[in-house]
């Protein structure tokens, strides 16, 4: 899996250029975080309608 996304990686610096292929990788390593944070702000939102 690593060796094949390093490949995929390799070919898309090669096509693109390096700014575009690291803002994609970037884009694809903040989405998870931000599905996260989020989803605590929707729980800490309910947390405190619960309260009042």
């Amino acid at each position: 899996m690593c060796l094949k996304m390093n490949s995929e990686l390799q070919t898309l610096i090669a096509s693109v250029g390096f700014p575009i292929a690291l803002s994609m990788y970037l884009l694809v390593r903040i989405d998870g975080k931000l599905q996260i944070l989020s989803d605590s702000i929707n729980e800490l939102s309910k947390n405190i309608i619960r309260i009042k």
